[in-house]
């Protein structure tokens, strides 16, 4: 009885978290443009590089449990290749925990990325207002939600789809005008993703690290290529022995192992990348 009881439950758990990533949920109040950013920019964390002349900008969005520590030596990394790094945190704003986060975002019960691609398309609009960054020289660098976040920002239609994603209604045309580059790291890319089921409205050069061992989002090499055969220009790069997660040394989950060697790996993958700009 107890165990029927468990595999009941289990099932259960699986409905409702299929069931939330299919309701596609919206954001509960429309805003600006002006207004996403002052909501996010007190919760940037900004680190430039020490040249005067204006940078390139990379633009960093954090996975479903929040922003990690590790993200700040990416930050680093890309400070000394000569971009500024832009960490942009979508909780805060939110005031979401990292407990709910996990409970809520990471099961897709809320904030889908088309929702949080508003986040970077207001990232976007704050990095080309500044007068130390390149506005024709940004990359969005995205971990797990991060990465499904940018791939949806690209596919998502301008206008009425767009503002009724993201709640923003006043977006332009094209709001990531200036995106040079990506850097897509173990993505999401399966219920609830446009990923390999549309055209990206622009070309970016694109980079994508998809891990051998990650049992959280899986391997989706398919819809990556997918979107590769639909114009995308990725370079999808595999980490063979890596889990999800790899750069973090604090992680709790026991699926998250972390691995030095990988994450050399990605650290010149963003610098090649900045390099090329």
């Amino acid at each position: 009885m107890r165990r029927r009881r468990s595999c009941a439950s289990a099932l259960l758990v699986t409905i409702l978290a299929t069931l939330a990533a299919l309701s596609l949920p919206m954001p509960s109040q429309a805003e600006t443009l002006q207004q996403r950013i002052a909501r996010l920019e007190p919760h940037f964390t900004v680190t430039r590089p020490q040249s005067a002349a204006r940078a390139p900008v990379v633009l960093m969005l954090h996975g479903c449990g929040g922003q990690r520590p590790f993200q700040n030596d990416m930050a680093r990394i890309a400070a000394a290749a000569g971009a500024a790094a832009v960490q942009v945190d979508s909780y805060g704003p939110r005031r979401i925990s990292r407990v709910a986060a996990i409970a809520t975002v990471c099961t897709g019960a809320q904030l889908h990325g088309r929702e949080r691609a508003g986040d970077l398309y207001a990232a976007m609009a704050w990095a080309r207002a500044q007068d130390w960054a390149d506005p024709d020289r940004i990359v969005a660098m995205g971990w797990s939600h991060g990465a499904w976040t940018i791939m949806d920002a690209l596919a998502l239609r301008s206008g009425a789809e767009m503002r009724r994603a993201t709640g923003l209604d006043d977006l332009p045309e094209e709001p990531l005008h200036g995106l040079a580059a990506t850097l897509i790291v173990y993505p999401y890319a399966s219920l609830g993703s446009y990923v390999g089921r549309r055209d990206w409205r622009l070309a970016p050069r694109s980079i994508a690290v998809l891990c051998g061992r990650d049992y959280i989002v899986g391997t989706p090499r398919g819809p990556l290529e997918r979107q590769r055969a639909r114009g995308a220009p990725l370079d999808i790069h595999f980490f063979a022995d890596a889990t999800h997660a790899f750069e973090d040394e604090l992680a709790e989950d026991p699926r998250v192992r972390y691995n030095p060697a990988a994450t050399q790996r990605e650290y010149e993958l963003l610098r090649e990348l900045i390099a090329g700009l």
